[in-house]
């Protein structure tokens, strides 16, 4: 299993203000979902940051995300560690298959993996199409 980025999830009710502020330190948006916002930096892609104004289909909001290339062994280690599960490993209308675990310090890892054959460019264009 390898990981394929890692994000920061800022919660706020500000989503668009938080966008406008990332931007000043040249972050551009490269998905918006109404309830997600995820900025990338041109220059280098995998530095992103989410700000979210809470999670469409969880419980509780993550602090980060972490991408992987098998979400399923993910989930089968964190399983059998005795980690606790907050959300059910899932697949999401977006494109997504992910669980919430909750890490030694209380933080809610979003543990997620794109699925087969569709790139994060469909995904967000499928989503924006079904809004």
């Amino acid at each position: 299993m390898a990981v394929r980025r890692v994000v920061p999830n800022i919660q706020s009710e500000a989503v668009q203000e938080s966008r406008e502020f990332y931007g000043l330190l040249g972050f551009e948006e490269v998905m918006n979902h109404g309830w997600i916002v995820t900025l990338a930096s041109p220059s280098s892609p995998a530095a992103q940051v989410s700000v979210m104004a809470g999670d469409k289909t969880a419980p509780v909001t993550p602090d980060m995300s972490v991408e992987v290339d098998d979400v399923d062994a993910a989930y089968a280690v964190m399983r059998d560690s005795g980690a606790e599960i907050i959300h059910p490993l899932q697949d999401e209308e977006w494109g997504v298959r992910r669980f919430f675990v909750r890490d030694p310090s209380g933080r809610v890892v979003n543990v997620l993996g794109h699925r087969c054959g569709l790139s994060r460019t469909s995904v967000n264009a499928l989503v924006m199409a079904t809004r």
